[in-house]
């Protein structure tokens, strides 16, 4: 999923708008302005289509504590 103005290591998180106990999802800031999702069904039994469900999506930037030069001593 193309997500502009976010980069690799930013904090992400995906929902499904339906609710399910049999699905997890695990998400990452993968590239510089993409996002991946994988879903997984961790029923033995219940089959689940996707395609058409409602993803949702929240991805938060990193934020930068310090400058280079504060970490290094200068002054």
């Amino acid at each position: 999923m193309t997500v502009a103005g976010y980069r690799q290591g930013d904090r992400t998180q995906a929902v499904l708008a339906s609710s399910t106990r049999f699905v997890e999802l695990d998400a990452a800031a993968w590239t510089n302005n993409t996002v991946r999702v994988w879903a997984r069904n961790v029923s033995s039994s219940a089959s689940f289509d996707l395609v058409p469900a409602t993803l949702s999506m929240a991805v938060t930037k990193r934020r930068r504590l310090f400058e280079p030069e504060q970490e290094a001593g200068a002054t």
